[in-house]
């Protein structure tokens, strides 16, 4: 667990990571998604924690944080195979980690939740590959759905210096992701719109223009189409805020899949 010499480097600047997560399906699928997930578990340092802003907390007015010992196993879908509702993702939560959370973000005051969330699927669908054996302690951080993308790269830019206590900073959501024109198909083809959204997003994050990110996800009719949402949206501006001078973009994974579900995932750190 992170402990109360985290408050100072301790080690290696820790790299930090936006995941589309797509399906649920993908948590119990073995696919070149998950095989890359699990080929990545293996090349990052080991961290002592982490801390992950899914999709799936979202509250409004607030910013909660996971305090709880022993965070449940959240299974938030339906209409999925019974094996899909039997994964359990039993990791230990970290208080102390959830503790410096809210000294670190100083705007706005994150509240300690110590019963009512857990572990969403955006976060161990995500995990399960990644650490399979449940082994470093998890907390998750929520998403103000009232607030805008800026709001969001702001507190990803206080979390930043977890990065220096061994803290792994994940974000898990999806650049396109629209459910209601998703295709039941392994092999379905892209959307025009969806490939689109997904180029244009490719190229400001090579230019490192996250003002664009922050306010121009709107201005076409192919990011309309693709964000009708905010939730998967969101996690990526935290993980932008968390990058630091000297980072280096990585695509860690390129797909769409289902049509209008964009996989792209991405890494910014040294050394990787």
């Amino acid at each position: 667990m992170l402990n109360e010499l985290s408050k100072g480097p301790l080690t290696e600047r820790m790299p930090i990571f936006f995941f589309g997560h797509g399906s649920p399906m993908n948590a119990i699928l073995e696919n070149e998604y998950t095989r890359t997930l699990t080929a990545l578990g293996a090349k990052i340092p080991r961290p002592q924690a982490i801390l992950m802003i899914s999709a799936h907390w979202e509250t409004r007015g607030m910013t909660r944080v996971t305090a709880m010992q022993n965070p449940k196993t959240i299974h938030d879908f339906g209409c999925f195979p019974q094996a899909l509702f039997e994964v359990q993702y039993p990791a230990r939560g970290d208080p102390a980690l959830a503790h410096r959370v809210q000294e670190v973000v100083k705007d706005p005051t994150v509240q300690a939740d110590l019963k009512d969330w857990g572990l969403d699927h955006g976060t161990w669908s995500v995990l399960r590959h990644l650490y399979p054996h449940a082994d470093i302690p998890v907390v998750q951080l929520s998403i103000d759905m009232s607030r805008e993308p800026e709001y969001h790269f702001n507190i990803g830019r206080q979390l930043s210096s977890l990065r220096d206590a061994g803290v792994l900073i994940l974000g898990s959501g999806n650049i396109v992701h629209n459910l209601r024109r998703i295709i039941w198909a392994p092999d379905a083809t892209p959307y025009d719109w969806a490939v689109e959204f997904d180029a244009w997003m490719k190229e400001q994050l090579l230019k490192g223009d996250y003002q664009s990110i922050l306010k121009d996800y709107h201005k076409t009719e192919a990011g309309r189409l693709s964000i009708p949402s905010m939730e998967h949206y969101l996690p990526l501006a935290f993980i932008l805020g968390a990058s630091v001078d000297g980072d280096d973009l990585r695509f860690e994974y390129e797909e769409i899949q289902m049509g209008s579900l964009s996989m792209r995932s991405l890494s910014l750190g040294r050394g990787l």
